[in-house]
């Protein structure tokens, strides 16, 4: 089984930016994740992006303190090495 955490580089091209939109749009909806950056460029006549995905082992969470950390999601193990928010 693939790790989903080792891939999160993905790359969306279309003729208009209204389709790589949508293309863009549909991803997010169809995987339940968010897009953490994106550079879209023109590259001859179409338009191409290159996005990294927000990776699932990401957890955040807030606290003071190096045994104060609340976490934002439910998960089943957190190891928290070093808390500075």
């Amino acid at each position: 089984m693939m790790d989903e955490n080792k891939r999160n580089l993905l790359y969306f091209e279309s003729t208009s930016m209204r389709e790589l939109h949508r293309c863009m749009e549909k991803w997010q909806n169809d995987n339940h994740k968010r897009l953490l950056s994106t550079d879209i460029q023109k590259d001859g006549d179409n338009f191409c992006c290159i996005a990294l995905s927000n990776p699932t082992e990401v957890i955040i969470c807030s606290g003071s303190g190096p045994d104060q950390v609340s976490v934002g999601r439910a998960c089943l193990e957190v190891n928290v090495v070093y808390s500075d928010v």
